[in-house]
């Protein structure tokens, strides 16, 4: 054997023992007399020291190793004269009588430690180096004990585990596909799911009445901190189901996982709010619920003073800043200028002071009287100390802004601790959403989408009023997860398809598989996906799903360590009957 023990696993029980240890070296510390080496492997780090009176051969290895040297050492365990509290091993350390180096190293390009001093860049490219650091090493056992877990959970609920292609039919709706030229079918493509969804409700069709998948899926969409071109998600469908079945079923999946990998308790059932209660008191379908600063609708209290920006606005809306009247002028300017900024997008921004003598002072001072001051700011339920932030314009538009605002305001007074965990369930989300530029509806969720029952009879007469038998599992401001009841009406299904423009013939083009399927008895049924690289990061206390992914991409979608994608062969692509064209032109 290589090792009779890890490098985490030696504790004072095993004094006396001999073992023998493999791993990578952390470092070497040369004091003359004694020599330490930090032994390293993915379960710790194991001291071994080596000594005046440690046999030559073994002095000699030592003098030659190097950072990163895969040595096999054995010896005995004794006891630290000076221990260690901060290390699982500190109490013991391996006094070497032999030294074996299995494979030498360079010097590696970052130091891999706790913390290294390799940016991003550099430690995308050495990923194989950047996994041995402790950190990205708890990523993926806390990711492979999550994975655990789920799959626990669900068999007990009955759940099957089936398994769904990676080379599917492309469909219009939603990101880009990336796309599989077939050779030997020519000029035909496969597409890269963007997820199983008409695959899944094939499989209730099929019988097969709760599945669940860990499945990778595919978007060619722009990148940002939560989001890879490809990722991984908990895919769940079930049959015979309504939407409170489903609630109940993965709020009690979701309070296990937290339970089991957090041990973090959640009694109280979760929070139940209305998309349009989500959006008008925080400015998001995914708000952060860790905090307060509630939005306060002003419209009809702003009007009517003589200042244009609010007599014009469709909506004027703010929220009180707790303890914030103490911001200088160079503060509130930074908080204007951030709103200005292209990424938020705000005109400017309006302010109140509420000073702690009671007094009041804004930005607006010479349009309105102290007490018309003291309505808006009470409106927002602001207290002595309290800063009233207040944005305008169209209502949506200036809603998202004030969210910005709010979170950074949050963000500044430290009340988002990724320690704390608010979790709570968006509903009733609205069928359709308007696009200006092509002036056409498009399914909020996807068009199989089931609308609620007492909603269908506005399809055709007013779709904007239609709400949706839709869901999403939100947590500290990130959505974990969303879902819908699905259509199984071959009629409601066409009515729907309409309302979003597609005809007959594209509708049964593009999704025929499915529409035939269900002519043949399609069970009620709904399901949901939750992002399980999201939920990872979330328990793992981070904002980028990046640092849970074995090997992501960087901002641009590119894969530096193996230098992907690339250019093809001439000859690849002859066969696969491509030519290629220059982007500039």
């Amino acid at each position: 054997m290589y090792r009779t023990h890890t490098c985490g696993s030696l504790r004072a029980g095993n004094v006396n023992e001999n073992v023998i240890l493999a791993g990578w070296v952390q470092k070497v510390r040369n004091l003359g007399a004694m020599t330490f080496i930090d032994l390293r492997d993915r379960y710790g780090i194991t001291q071994v020291v080596v000594e005046e009176h440690s046999p030559a051969g073994v002095r000699e290895a030592a003098a030659k190793l190097g950072r990163e040297y895969v040595v096999q050492i054995e010896g005995r365990v004794v006891e630290r004269s000076a221990r260690n509290p901060k290390m699982p091993t500190g109490d013991i350390e391996v006094a070497a009588a032999r030294i074996t180096v299995l494979n030498e190293a360079q010097t590696p390009p970052f130091t891999i430690e706790e913390v290294s001093d390799g940016g991003d860049d550099l430690r995308m490219k050495y990923r194989y180096l950047d996994l041995r650091r402790p950190p990205l090493q708890r990523n993926l056992m806390l990711r492979h004990r999550m994975a655990q877990e789920i799959r626990r959970f669900l068999d007990a609920e009955g759940f099957l585990e089936i398994e769904t292609p990676y080379l599917v039919g492309s469909t219009p709706e939603g990101a880009r596909d990336f796309v599989v030229p077939s050779r030997m079918n020519p000029n035909q493509f496969y597409a890269l799911p963007q997820s199983p969804q008409t695959l899944k409700q094939l499989l209730m069709v099929a019988g097969y009445d709760r599945y669940f998948q860990i499945v990778r899926c595919f978007r060619d969409e722009d990148l940002r901190a939560d989001r890879q071109p490809e990722f991984t998600q908990i895919d769940c469908e079930l049959s015979f189901v309504e939407q409170e079945d489903i609630l109940e079923i993965f709020e009690r999946w979701a309070k296990h996982m937290f339970r089991e990998v957090m041990g973090i308790d959640f009694t109280e059932p979760f929070r139940r709010m209305p998309w349009i209660e989500a959006m008008e008191k925080y400015g998001s379908d995914k708000p952060d619920l860790r905090f307060g600063m509630e939005f306060a609708d002003l419209t009809d209290a702003a009007r009517g003073h003589g200042f244009g920006v609010f007599d014009q606005a469709e909506y004027v809306v703010g929220f009180a800043a707790p303890g914030c009247a103490s911001y200088t002028r160079k503060q509130i300017d930074a908080l204007t200028e951030y709103v200005k900024r292209p990424q938020v997008g705000a005109s400017g921004l309006v302010w109140i002071r509420m000073e702690a003598d009671g007094g009041v002072k804004s930005s607006v001072d010479k349009f309105f009287s102290p007490d018309e001051v003291r309505l808006l700011a009470s409106r927002c339920g602001a207290a002595a100390g309290d800063l009233v932030l207040v944005l305008c314009g169209a209502k949506f538009r200036t809603l998202t802004q004030l969210c910005a605002l709010r979170l950074e305001v949050a963000q500044q007074l430290g009340l988002r601790d990724p320690k704390r965990f608010a979790p709570l369930w968006v509903v009733d989300f609205p069928m359709f959403e308007w696009d200006e530029e092509t002036q056409r509806f498009y399914a909020m969720h996807h068009p199989f989408t089931s609308p609620k029952p007492e909603d269908v009879e506005y399809l055709e007469s007013d779709p904007a009023r239609v709400r949706a038998n839709a869901y999403d599992f939100v947590c500290n401001g990130t959505e974990i997860g969303g879902g819908s009841i699905r259509i199984h009406d071959a009629a409601l299904q066409a009515r729907i398809f309409r309302a979003l423009g597609f005809t007959p013939e594209r509708a049964q083009e593009q999704f025929g598989f499915l529409m035939n399927a269900f002519k043949f008895g399609a069970p009620p049924h709904g399901g949901l996906a939750f992002g399980f690289d999201r939920l990872c990061s979330l328990f793992g206390g981070s904002d980028s799903i990046r640092d849970f992914i074995a090997f992501p991409k960087n901002n641009a979608g590119r894969d530096v360590m193996l230098d992907a994608p690339s250019r093809l062969d001439p000859a690849q692509l002859d066969e696969l009957y491509l030519e290629l064209r220059d982007p500039a032109k």
